[in-house]
Formats: structure tokens, sequence, C-alpha cells
């Protein structure tokens, strides 16, 4: 069975929420791409739909929107890129990255909050301000 963490950033009050998803719930991202939306209620945010936006595998590789399914790609990357950021210009590097596509290797995926329901975040998460 697939777990992993998925970090959801609220872009309404700028915080991010760390969700485990298990079971069926991680289910619903698996197969899934950077960009493609999926049902909020997977981590508890019944009526919200969340964009998935990024994550990294177990040993910390990114997900790349560039490469085509799950599987580990060595990339040539000249300019700044998901998991590349050149020291000076006009340097190239090979750089391995996972897929952009989520399988049962990733162990973390970011993700945004697009649709809001009519319940508060906090309400549904269950987290008070002490």
């Amino acid at each position: 069975m697939a777990s992993f963490t998925v970090v959801v950033g609220d872009p309404e009050s700028g915080t991010s929420y760390q969700l485990e998803a298990e079971g069926q719930d991680a289910n619903r991202f698996l197969g899934k791409s950077i960009g493609e939306e999926v049902d909020g209620s997977a981590v508890g945010l019944d009526g919200y739909t969340v964009e998935i936006t990024g994550g990294s595998d177990d040993a910390g590789r990114p997900l790349n929107g560039d490469v085509d399914g799950p599987n580990l790609e060595e990339v040539l990357m000249s300019g700044r890129q998901t998991g590349y950021k050149p020291r000076r210009g006009g340097e190239r590097r090979r750089v391995t990255v996972r897929g952009g596509e989520v399988s049962d290797a990733v162990a973390q995926v970011n993700a945004s909050i697009t649709e809001r329901g009519s319940a508060d975040v906090e309400e549904l998460l269950g987290e008070d301000d002490e």
C-alpha cells in the first residue's frame, strides 16, 4: 500500500499543512501528474480541491514536470529548473530527477488549494490556535 506525506499550501493565508495520505486516500494521488487536481477529501479537506505542484521521492530527488512517467531519468539541464540551480552562466549538468507522475516511490507530494469548500481549513483539520 502506498503512503506518503502531502504538504498542502493555502495561498490565501500563506500557511502550509503536513498531512498523511495512506491506503485508499493515497491511491487517489497515484497516476496523477504535476498540474492535475485531486479531491481534497483524500487528505481530510472535504469540499476542497487541491492541485499537485511537485514532490520528491524517498532519496530526495524532485519530481520534474518536464519528464514523462514516474521513472528516474538523467536530464541535461542548462538553466534554473526543478532540481538544478547553476552556479555561473552557461553551466550545464546532468541531474537525476523523477518523472512528474506520482507513484509509490514518492515520499512527499506538494499541493496547493485551488477550490475552497464551505468550512475553514483549520476547522476541518482540527487545529486550534493556542
